[in-house]
This record gives structure tokens, sequence and C-alpha cells, in this order.
């Protein structure tokens, strides 16, 4: 029965996926329309493609096991974060000046921005290659977890999910561009409510209920060897999770798939609506993913450990947990895993298509190019990316010895907001940022990231470092978020002792806030 309702699920949601592509491939025939929806995207389907890009797989299956694992109920605080910091604070302080300045300058993507804020060709180009470099790997990160999940109701080779899932991706958004994506990122993300909403209910029921599972929770013995570690207000280790919050919250601000969401919406006013929606969407999806795996630990003696290190296999907790869930409810989560990988990888291989060709490709290009030109060179790109990201996935599965693939996908998070977030936030509130500061701190964020990578691949024994250093380098999510805290610090002593650009020039840019800036809207977008 399971395999068969999930196959019909499927089936239905594929359909409906493949029809929205062809249904709004009118709306992508030039570049504004292909990448920004012709900055014509309502407040529900901004606000519910910027939480579908926010949390994939990643998040459900990856994060919410390894997290829920480590800090027990705390690591609800995660979502929370994401919830009040990645989504509430951040639209409000990124969201109608980063619409208003990329409309008035006319930026498309964020190496874009900085070419144009900035009046740098090279360091558009810059950005560009940091977004190549370092959004790939994160691109492929996203097929995590789902051979556990396929693997409790169907018998097939893990490649075959991995493709299925790229092509199915890659046909509605090569078609319908921005506007496909957003369409389906709002119909994934109405499957995300509902689906971590019955899991959740689902998981506690098969507990005894929220009670009993909380105090079977508090019984546990943590590793620090106190009990009741798990069900403790900021868990076991309060500082690691003050750390992961930053890191997942504030990183966002950082993420040109992220940001990038605020160029598309439709007007001013629509921004407010579009910040409401994105926080409630996070705390129920983010909130109760992080909620759900903070319950990992009373599935102990069922999950499957790393022979070598003994600790948990962290993408077969969420797994395990909804193993012995009825037909209806695995069958929910297989199309919720499917819709949060498939958001989020049609908004990167969106991104990193758009980047390459407007910001790489196109300043190369002695001529100009036409908009159908530009359009079909992106639609070229998408089948790369996509190609890249599975190739990728598939080979790490194949060969989990291989770890400097799972390690670039750590990494990669933190060496973007690193570089971009300080740079970005500043740019757009402070006519003092120069372009010096700028190139440091993109610098300076993936170097710290490089170098993240160089101490886990080589085993770098640093307990020499010191305490501070130590800390820094023990995980990817400390050292992203000093990349981020740092880039913030870096860019204003920087730019106090730098050349500033010219007056005027800054003067015109800046006074796009003083005025209306409004789009018009076709009508069938309205």
């Amino acid at each position: 029965m399971t395999v068969t309702l999930c196959s019909i699920m499927l089936v239905v949601f594929f359909a409906v996926m493949i029809f929205v592509g062809f249904y709004t491939r009118r709306q992508a025939t030039d570049v504004n329309g292909f990448v920004l929806g012709g900055r014509s995207v309502g407040p529900w389907l901004t606000a519910f493609a910027f939480g579908t890009s926010y949390f994939s797989a990643v998040i459900f299956v990856g994060y919410a096991g390894q997290f829920g694992w480590n800090f027990g109920l705390a690591s609800t605080w995660a979502g929370l974060g994401n919830a009040f910091i990645g989504s509430l604070l951040a639209w409000n302080v990124l969201g109608r000046r980063t619409r208003v300045m990329t409309q008035h300058m006319d930026a498309k993507t964020m190496p874009d921005f900085f070419g144009k804020r900035f009046n740098s060709t090279p360091l558009k180009v810059a950005a560009s290659v940091i977004v190549f470099i370092f959004l790939i790997p994160y691109t492929a990160s996203l097929y995590n977890g789902l051979s556990s999940l396929f693997g409790l109701v169907f018998d097939i080779p893990y490649w075959v999910v991995i493709v299925v899932m790229a092509v199915l991706t890659g046909i509605y958004v090569i078609f319908g561009g921005y506007m496909a994506t957003a369409i389906n990122d709002f119909i994934q993300g109405i499957i995300m409510l509902f689906g971590i909403c019955a899991v959740i209910g689902a998981v506690l029921i098969d507990n005894g209920g929220l009670s009993e599972a909380t105090k079977n929770l508090a019984s546990i013995i943590g590793d620090a060897g106190w009990q009741g570690a798990y069900t403790a207000f900021l868990g076991p280790d309060p500082l690691a999770l003050l750390f992961v919050v930053i890191l997942t919250s504030l990183g966002t601000w950082g993420l040109p798939q992220m940001v990038g969401k605020f160029y598309a919406i439709k007007s001013e006013k629509d921004i407010h609506k579009g910040t409401v929606i994105s926080t409630i969407f996070a705390i129920i999806v983010a909130g109760g993913c992080y909620f759900l795996g903070g319950f990992g630990r009373l599935y102990s003696d069922k999950i499957t450990l790393n022979p070598q290190t003994g600790k948990p296999l962290f993408d077969t907790i969420i797994p395990t947990m909804l193993s012995t869930l009825p037909a209806v409810i695995v069958a929910v989560v297989i199309v919720l895993v499917l819709s949060a990988s498939m958001s989020t990888l049609s908004s990167l291989v969106l991104t990193s298509s758009s980047t390459f060709t407007l910001d790489v490709i196109q300043p190369s290009v002695k001529k100009e190019m036409s908009e159908g030109k530009k359009v079909a060179i992106m639609r070229l790109f998408i089948v790369f990316f996509i190609l890249i990201s599975a190739v990728i996935a598939i080979f790490k599965d194949a060969h989990p010895e291989v770890t400097f693939i799972a390690q670039m996908m750590g990494v990669s998070w933190g060496a973007l907001a690193g570089a971009f977030l300080a740079p970005f936030l500043y740019g757009l509130y402070w006519k003092g940022v120069t372009k010096t500061a700028t190139v440091v701190c993109f610098i300076w964020g993936c170097g710290i990231s490089v170098l993240q990578l160089i101490i886990t691949l080589g085993n770098v024994d640093i307990s020499g470092w010191g305490a501070a250093l130590s800390y820094i380098f023990q995980s990817s999510v400390n050292s992203g978020v000093i990349a981020m805290v740092g880039g913030l610090m870096i860019v204003p002593v920087i730019s106090l002792m730098t050349k500033k650009q010219d007056e005027k020039e800054l003067d015109e840019l800046f006074g796009c806030y003083e005025e209306k800036a409004e789009t018009t809207v076709k009508e069938h977008l309205k």
C-alpha cells in the first residue's frame, strides 16, 4: 500500500511541476522575465520562494538530525533563529532597500549589484567566480538523505532518484524560469507546511504524546555525562548552539539565491505582507524540523552508526524516526523532502546560470547579445549546473572515502556568507563602503573557508593553535560564523582607510531611496 500511495502522490506532484513550467514559459522570453519574473512577483509567491529556498532537505534530513542529536529540544532555537533573524529581520533590513536599489541600477544578480554599486567589472567577475565555486557543492548537498528516505519505500538505486529529481527540476526551470520556480515553490511550500505538522504529530503519537516523549528524552544521559541535557533550555552546549543559530540565520543575508528574491517582488507595499508570511512559514517549517530532530535520541537503538567514528550517520536519523509511521505519513514525507530539495535546487541553478551568463559570459563578449541569446545561454547553463550537481552527488555516494566533496559542501555556506554579507549589507545603507574593503572581505570570507577545508581534509592538529583558534576551526559552522562576523568588522574599518567613490555618483545612487520605485505589472501576473 505504501509503495502505491507514494507512487500516486509522486506522479501527481511531478505532473503539476511540469505543467507549471510549460504554463509560465511565455513570461520567460527575455532576461528580466526569465531571471526575475519581470519584477512582478506578489508577496505570497516571493515569501514562499524565500522560505522554500531556505529550507531544503539539508535542513529536514541533515541539520535536523545532526543538531537535534547534539542539542536535543534546544535545537528548536535554531529554527526560531531562522524565523526571526533569517526571515523577519532579513526582510525588514534588506527587503525594501534591496528591491529599490537593484531596480534603480538594473542589477539582476548579486555580482551585478557589486559591479554597479562599486563601478567595477573585475569585482563583478570575482563575485561570480566565488558563486560558481561555492554554490555548486552546496547544490550537490541537496540530494543528501534522499537515498535513506526512498529506501523506506522503494527498492531503487540512489542514482535513479537523483537523476529523476534533477531532470524534472531542470524541465520546469528551463521552460518557465523564475516565475515557474516561484509558483512551484508556493505549491511545494504548502506541502512542506502540512507535511511537517503531520510528521511531528505522528512521531509524538508514536512515542506516547508530547509529555511522555519529553519525559523519556529527559531520562537519557548526555554525552557530557549529565541527565536531562537534551531537554535543557539551552541544551548541553549553549555556545555551540549559538554558533549554529548565527550561521543558519544570519548567513542567509549573504546568499545570492536568497537575497535575489527581494529583486523580484512586485512593489514596496508587498514587502510588509511578504515579511509576515515568510516569518510564519519559517516558524512552522524550520522550528518544526529542528523540534522533530530533538527527539532523535529516542531512536538511538535503531540508528545506523559510522563504523569509523562510532557516531550516528546523521542523514539516517530522521528516516529512522519515520520508519515506523503509517503509510500515508511516509508518503507525505517523501513528497515533502522532494519538494524541499527541488525548490532549493531550482533556485540555486537559476542563480548560478544567470550569474555566470550575465556577469562572466556577457562582459567577455565584445558585441551585444540579444535577449533571446542570453536566455538561451542561461538555459544551457541550467542544464550544465544540474548535471554537475547530480554527478557530484552520485560520485559522493559511490565513493564515501572521498571526503573533499562533503567538506566542500560544509564550508560553502560560510564562504558565500562570509564573502558577501558585509559588503552587500553596508553597500545598501552606507555611502562610505569602498571597493577595496569589498575585495578584502571577499578574500577574508573565502580564505577562512579554504583554511577550514585544508585543516579538515589534512587532519591538521590544531590543538597547539591556542584555545580560540582551536575552537574556531574545529568545525565549518564555527569558522563560517567567524567569517561572517569578521567581515562585518573588516568592511567598515578598511573603508575608513581607503579611497571613497565619487560623491556625486553616490548621491545619485542613494537618491533612489527618496523616490517611489514601482514596476509596471502585466495584467496576467496580478
